[in-house]
């Protein structure tokens, strides 16, 4: 293959990921989710319905941990997007002060969650700040 046509896939590869992540935020914003009459907007609910799909499991109902993850609720009041985007993508291991290892795994191949990283945020915010009550 020529290096004309190298790169030619490469910047068509590039081009289609980049499409996965057309919803997402610019660098450094971080996105905010909407109240409005007790209803969120469309991007919060969606993050509901994501996080419910993928992040629950672990994190528990409505973001509020489990015995093995921490609640989340509690985190996003002190983490901010970027922190956020990178644990997600990428994955984190944390050894506690007992010396057990504790790991979140990298989400950063899977599209039910990196296209709607964004609206996964807005939901996680607003359970932090109060806005949303449990179900």
């Amino acid at each position: 293959m020529t290096l004309v046509r190298y790169l030619n896939v490469a910047v068509a590869v590039l081009s289609i990921a980049n499409l996965g992540f057309a919803n997402q935020s610019q660098a450094g914003e971080a996105p905010e989710y909407i109240v409005k009459d007790g209803k969120v907007d469309k991007g919060t609910y969606n993050g509901y319905r994501r996080f419910h799909g993928t992040c629950h499991a672990c994190h528990g109902q409505d973001a509020m941990g489990s015995s093995f993850a921490p609640a989340l609720t509690e985190s996003l009041k002190t983490v901010d997007y970027s922190t956020f985007k990178k644990t997600v993508l990428e994955g984190r291991q944390v050894t506690d002060a007992t010396g057990a290892v504790k790991a979140m795994p990298s989400f950063g191949q899977d599209p039910n969650v990196t296209k709607h990283l964004d609206d996964i945020y807005r939901y996680l915010t607003a359970r932090a700040d109060g806005v949303l009550a449990t179900r």
